[in-house]
């Protein structure tokens, strides 16, 4: 079997009322003219949607047929027995020209009960942002479901919600049942588990090119919604240089931010999990299995569990997100 290497796939992209073209622009994805583009799904299992190899001699094979082939050598032996051939993370660019639904997320139970799916707690990471921007994430207070659902009939729901003015390097953690929201003008990168069960709340009035307005899920989202979640899940830290910055350690994923403007060795030898690198700014050389891959602003690479150690090198200094699984 041959050895595996640092793994790039296929961006999927896919539109949505509130997209634009920044995916395009910015980081060079192939977006057809005239295409409001809202997300980029960067490496997925999702069935159906299973990313593409772009590189290597497994190139044009799917994400889910090379986990059956390598198994715990791909993903680790612990996340193997856990999800199977379903890869348990979906990263995403995302483009929110304008704001997006508020909506809601399951925990694994109910998305379960009600979908056989995995529930939703994700991360984001703003890339760039407007001067005006805002994130909407949680309950401005401890609330209930008289409360919010008065709001929701007199359509004052975001006087309910946190608005969190935003810049480029902030971060948020969502965790399924808390309410949120990308405002106009936010680039950013997300980290969330396999699902894409999502209940929306409230989509601002707005209607579609044919004149409609989008599907609510009201009923649904009630038993969804934690109606204790009065946080805004913000994480804004100054990361060093040539120190890493753990940004959310959760059961689902870890992710780091490291800023660097020397070579690095990462050692995973005890780590039993893949290790997912997301470049935000400038460009990172990505070595192991004496393999080199070139890494630029608005990439993604896979580095298979059977990686003992990596070797980054920046081309000047360079910031990458580090994901795993714990």
């Amino acid at each position: 079997m041959n050895t595996l290497y640092p793994i790039k796939f296929k961006p999927v992209l896919r539109e949505a009322i509130w997209g634009g073209s920044a995916l395009h622009e910015r980081f060079g994805k192939e977006a057809k003219p005239g295409k409001t583009i809202g997300e980029s799904w960067e490496i997925t299992g999702m069935t159906g949607e299973s990313s593409v190899v772009a590189n290597g001699f497994l190139k044009g094979n799917t994400l889910e047929e090379i986990t059956e082939i390598y198994m715990g050598d791909l993903i680790g032996d612990g996340p193997f027995e856990r999800f199977g051939t379903e890869f348990p993370l979906l990263i995403k660019f995302i483009d929110a020209r304008d704001k997006l639904s508020i909506q809601v997320h399951p925990g694994d139970q109910l998305a379960y009960e009600r979908h056989h799916a995995w529930g939703k707690t994700e991360m984001w990471y703003v890339l760039d942002a407007v001067n005006d921007a805002v994130i909407y994430t949680g309950f401005r207070h401890k609330t209930s479901k008289e409360e919010y659902l008065k709001h929701l009939d007199a359509r004052s729901l975001e006087s309910l919600i946190n608005a969190t003015p935003v810049k480029a390097g902030d971060a948020f953690f969502i965790p399924a049942g808390m309410v949120h929201s990308i405002g106009a003008g936010v680039i950013l990168t997300e980290i969330q588990q396999t699902s894409d069960v999502t209940y929306r709340i409230y989509d601002w009035d707005r209607i579609d090119a044919s004149g409609k307005r989008r599907e609510m899920h009201t009923e649904l989202a009630l038993d969804a919604i934690n109606f204790d979640l009065d946080s805004t899940g913000l994480i804004r830290e100054t990361p060093e240089v040539n120190r890493p910055l753990k940004l959310a350690d959760c059961r689902y994923f870890h992710t780091s931010l490291i800023r660097i403007n020397v070579p690095v060795i990462k050692d995973y030898s005890l780590n039993d999990s893949f290790v997912i690198f997301i470049c935000t700014e400038s460009t990172v050389l990505v070595e192991c299995f004496g393999n080199t891959e070139r890494l630029s602003a608005g990439e993604t690479v896979l580095i298979p569990a059977s990686a003992d150690t990596v070797t980054l090198i920046p081309v000047g200094t360079a910031t990458i997100l580090e994901v795993f699984i714990p």
